[in-house]
């Protein structure tokens, strides 16, 4: 019998802020952390805008080690430490092996690759960090939040591009049901808004050209939107075996109930134009909650605004949903943030997790053209008042990769 699973803290660093609340607040306000990009020079870029950080990691760790960590680690261990703070763990009193970390990034530390490869072609070999490699590795967001907390359990990392953190939430879950864990540190992290990311975004044509209006520029579901907004950030969750959790008097935010993962097989960058690979992972999703799709209150969109992928999204929708497509909820709170790769998945769940908690739903901002071929709820510029019992969130990623994860209210055993 699988052991149940809840979600107990939240984390997180966006383009909207840091501070869950202040982020919240900002998201049911309808506004766009979308502008124009100061963490390096883009005059020679035709896309010159993104979702940016404003970032001061003084005080997260000493200064030494902070010269060690990447701009995606500075944003996984500051996620981490508030989603611990939120859950009230206190990590001395545990069982250090029966704790673990499951972070996942699409990129890792593309900053620190780029400035390192700059320093061995203009300084020489001898110029390049000893510090590189443990920098860029897509691990050591995991290695340094295990490091931080003690915590010696399973610990690993999900690089599947969008789909990183989704994975990666779910496989954490796995590990607490199958009783390898009692407590999961899990979510993602990306940093790839850098010189390099940009241009081979932008090179690939994936991105919106709207520089002229930012805030405006990611538009899921519209039938103007014209490509992703490249942004950055982390969202981090604890989740813990249910008992484990009442026996320390946790807040519990919601259960997670079900996970579901696939392969598009096709395209390494374009979505299946049927949706099914989408739909594939979200019926894997609802066996493994034991739940009917009509029971699903509210999905939080991949909605990244790209043409095929909205499109491709809603086919799958339909097809998982049948004629209660037309009746659940929906939005993209890439609308607002742009789109964090690896971290989308950890923030969104963060988002579902106070959809249960708040009674809100998050709009989909720009939603001003509605497209015929995207004709379902997607909670058009304006936040809904709604008591929901049950969510689901996907996350769909370069390669072909699908996740859907399924977070109901906690409701006590008889």
């Amino acid at each position: 019998m699988k052991r149940r699973v809840v979600v107990t803290g939240l984390g997180l660093v966006t383009s909207l802020g840091r501070v869950v609340e202040e982020f919240w607040d900002r998201i049911l306000r309808g506004e766009s952390g979308i502008g124009p990009i100061t963490l390096f020079d883009t005059k020679d870029y035709f896309v010159r805008f993104g979702g940016e950080v404003a970032w001061n990691p003084e005080g997260l760790v000493s200064a030494k080690e902070l010269r060690r960590l990447d701009r995606f680690t500075q944003f996984a261990l500051a996620s981490a430490i508030d989603a611990v703070k939120d859950s009230g763990i206190d990590f001395s009193t545990e069982d250090s092996y029966r704790c673990g970390v499951v972070i996942g990034s699409g990129i890792g530390g593309l900053s620190e690759f780029e400035t390192q490869h700059a320093r061995l072609l203009t300084k020489g070999v001898d110029k390049v960090s000893p510090f590189t490699i443990p920098k860029l590795m897509v691990n050591c967001a995991s290695g340094h939040v295990s490091s931080q907390f003690g915590v010696k359990g399973p610990n690993w990392a999900v690089a599947t591009a969008c789909a990183s953190a989704a994975n990666s939430i779910g496989d954490a879950m796995r590990s607490i049901q199958w009783g390898d864990a009692d407590v999961m540190i899990t979510g993602g992290s990306e940093a790839a808004l850098t010189p390099m990311g940009l241009a081979g975004f932008q090179n690939m044509r994936a991105l919106s050209e709207r520089s002229d209006a930012p805030q405006k520029a990611s538009r899921p579901f519209d039938s103007q939107r014209d490509g992703f907004v490249l942004s950055e950030g982390a969202g981090v969750l604890v989740i813990e075996e249910l008992e484990h959790a009442k026996h320390r008097g946790a807040k519990i935010y919601g259960e997670l109930m079900g996970y579901g993962a696939s392969g598009d097989a096709g395209h390494i960058t374009q979505p299946d134009e049927d949706g099914r690979g989408a739909a594939r992972a979200m019926n894997m999703a609802l066996v493994d909650a034991g739940k009917n799709a009509d029971e699903i209150e509210y999905i939080n969109a991949h909605g990244t605004s790209t043409p095929l992928g909205d499109k491709a999204e809603t086919i799958a929708v339909k097809k998982v949903f049948g004629e209660s497509a037309k009746r659940v909820m929906i939005s993209s709170t890439k609308s607002q943030l742009g789109h964090t790769l690896g971290a989308s998945g950890g923030i969104e769940m963060v988002v579902c997790a106070l959809v249960l908690e708040r009674g809100v739903i998050p709009p989909t901002i720009n939603l001003e053209y509605p497209d015929p071929e995207c004709d379902l709820d997607y909670t058009p510029n304006t936040a809904r008042q709604k008591k929901i019992s049950l969510v689901m969130s996907n996350s769909f990623g370069f390669g072909g990769h699908n996740a859907s994860l399924i977070l109901g209210k906690y409701i006590s055993s008889p």
